[in-house]
């Protein structure tokens, strides 16, 4: 029986194991790359009382021991053992990264995901955004220099990428890999709407009520600063992320009016930092009983992620409060916290098994609500940065959120790589190819390729190509742009190319990542553990996120979709048409 993949299990056979498998992980995976104590140089919380009841902008006090931990500008982790985390320079272009975008990404024909619709997609990065961000050091000299084939059409040769911004912090006589600092904050505290400090939060509050600033027709203010939306974090923006920036920025101010009906001597600051600690609870939910069910409709995955959250029966904990001490049967969120093996922060790994691309399709269909005959097909390009806002001259938000929940996002497989990321050009003029540039970067950070990437895990490396994926023209072309080492093959060529388990979205290597990650962005969290009472959210704020789901979200702000919506549970799901 043990022998049995924990996925062919029956479902109550089947979890137990997989929380083995994570419990083994995160005494095996988790190692910390800081060097100076996470508390240098922090007043002690007694010095701050206030602290204690509100998450800081910059993620700072959420350890009330060590105030540092998790905040932005903290270095990022690692799930592997660091002397297996050193780039190696001598093969950092081996083999060429753009042969591998061209040969293995390149998009032939968009395969979509039945199962999903495009606000899935577009989830994702509206979270990766709240979580980490390295940044691009177009400043640097040294650049990296990527020689291309006489017959690349790429407008010059080599092609020339940016570097990972160096970890100033870090010294090379430690012995240790290369460290670098993750630009936001680790925790789920909704950052990408709040922004990662002080000046950058009080420019999008309106000095009333508790309430974040936003247009009467529901959209975002425009920014003069850089011509997007005026929000908390507007890297890579698009269209996408407009509908869903927007729509957590109106759910912050309706639970400020919620708030301020119950208590109406509250002071605005006071009604802002509760609204934002349920805001961001709220779609800490969302993503962990909602999303993640959605992208992995396997019915061992879908109850374990509702374990994650409530525990075995949803309010066992306020019939049994003893149960708070485990997580299993009372879920993680009201438990007491545990960083288990290492300070808490995000990790390269992560980072890694979260580049999900393949999602976006090249081309949308935005039409009128009601009206299929008034539709436009917009391009990725054409729905990419400053370009993002004209969308929605044409169409309002109504119409891009139900012509999104009828849209399909991609698979996440091999030749399934959006062509226009290949070839996009960013509002400054530059050029990027970004499958390229994904190659690179797990490469420059000392991410351990497909097969030691596995044997880290405890997972049994593939021995050929045909073991690693059971596609016979994607052996062929794997091997040749690999010259036959199978274990030169880059982690992101791994993910996409191995068998994918029943009701998977995506790779279970990657998920063995996901499932250590995903428990311990709410397990290390005050927050979501120690600190989940009313005393800290208030009964309003608690009851607020049992009850909501995204479907109520959406619906809230945008009542005239409830027809797309009808008999569907999951709002990720794709929606009816009206």
């Amino acid at each position: 029986m043990s022998r049995i993949p924990w996925w062919r299990l029956p479902t109550l056979l089947a979890v137990p194991k997989l929380i083995r498998i994570r419990n083994e992980l995160r005494k095996f995976n988790l190692f910390d790359t800081e060097d100076k104590p996470l508390d240098e140089g922090m007043d002690p919380i007694e010095k701050q009382p206030q602290l204690r009841f509100t998450r800081t902008c910059d993620g700072s006090y959420n350890d009330l021991k060590y105030p540092r931990m998790g905040s932005s500008s903290a270095r990022l982790g690692r799930n592997m053992p660091l002397q297996h985390c050193f780039p190696d320079p001598e093969k950092l272009m081996v083999p060429n990264p753009r042969t591998v975008s061209l040969e293995l990404f390149t998009r032939d024909q968009f395969q979509p995901v039945p199962f999903l619709n495009l606000l899935a997609a577009a989830w994702i990065q509206f979270q990766v955004h709240d979580w980490f961000a390295h940044g691009r050091d177009t400043a640097s000299p040294k650049w990296f220099e990527i020689a291309l084939q006489p017959d690349d059409t790429w407008p010059e040769n080599p092609m020339r990428i940016p570097p990972t911004p160096a970890d100033p912090t870090y010294d090379p006589a430690s012995g240790k890999p290369p460290t670098f600092i993750n630009q936001n904050s680790h925790w789920w505290d909704a950052s990408q709407i709040y922004g990662c400090d002080p000046e950058a939060t009080l420019r999008l509050r309106t000095g009333t009520d508790g309430k974040i600033k936003l247009q009467e027709d529901h959209q975002l203010f425009l920014d003069p600063e850089n011509g997007l939306d005026l929000t908390g974090f507007v890297d890579n923006w698009w269209t996408g992320l407009s509908l869903l920036h927007a729509l957590f920025t109106a759910e912050h101010n309706s639970i400020c009016d919620a708030l301020k009906k119950e208590n109406p001597g509250w002071s605005e600051e006071h009604l802002f930092v509760k609204a934002r600690l349920i805001n961001a609870a709220l779609m800490a939910k969302i993503h962990t009983v909602e999303w993640t069910p959605a992208i992995l409709p396997n019915p061992t995955t879908q109850l374990a992620m509702k374990v994650n959250w409530f525990g075995f029966t949803e309010r066992l904990q306020s019939v049994f409060p003893f149960l708070d001490d485990s997580e299993v049967f009372g879920g993680i969120v009201g438990s007491k916290h545990d960083h288990h093996s290492a300070p808490y922060s995000l990790t390269e790994e992560f980072v890694s098994v979260y580049r999900m691309h393949a999602l976006i399709p090249d081309d949308f269909q935005i039409q009128k609500l009601g009206n299929p005959e008034q539709s436009r097909t917009f391009t990725l390009q054409e729905v990419f940065g400053k370009a993002s806002r004209k969308v929605f001259e044409e169409f309002s938000m109504l119409d891009v959120f139900y012509s999104f929940g009828r849209m399909h996002p991609g698979m996440i497989r091999l030749h399934n790589f959006p062509r226009t990321l290949q070839n996009l050009v960013r509002d400054d003029g530059e050029r990027i190819d970004l499958a390229t540039v994904d190659i690179l970067r797990d490469r420059e950070r000392g991410v351990p390729r497909y097969n030691k990437f596995r044997e880290l895990l405890r997972m049994p490396p593939v021995k050929t190509f045909e073991e690693l994926t059971d596609n016979p023209a994607w052996v062929e072309q794997i091997r040749k742009v690999y010259n036959g080492n199978i274990d030169d093959v880059d982690l992101q060529v791994g993910l996409q190319a191995e068998p994918l388990p029943d009701g998977f979205g995506f790779s279970e290597t990657a998920f063995r990542i996901f499932v250590l990650m995903a428990s311990r962005r709410l397990k290390s969290d005050r927050f979501f553990t120690d600190d989940y009472t009313p005393e800290i959210y208030t009964k309003t704020g608690l009851k607020w996120i049992e009850k909501n789901t995204m479907k109520t979200v959406i619906l809230r702000h945008f009542p005239e979709l409830a027809p797309a919506l009808k008999s569907i549970d999951n709002a990720f799901n794709p929606w009816r048409e009206i």
